[in-house]
């Protein structure tokens, strides 16, 4: 019985902590950059928007 109740405290305690990392892993939050400016994705900056 109480390896049961051990097995259930642990699987509770696991399958939600790797849900929330699968549900992060991967994804990038938004930026916002000032106004003329866009985001780089390859420095990861916002830099001045050239237009022409």
């Amino acid at each position: 019985m109480k390896l049961k109740t051990i097995l259930a405290a642990a699987a509770l305690t696991v399958v939600p902590a790797l849900g929330a990392w699968a549900a992060c892993s991967g994804h990038s939050e938004a930026m916002s950059c000032a106004q003329g400016t866009v985001y780089d994705s390859a420095t990861g900056t916002c830099v001045k928007q050239v237009t022409g």
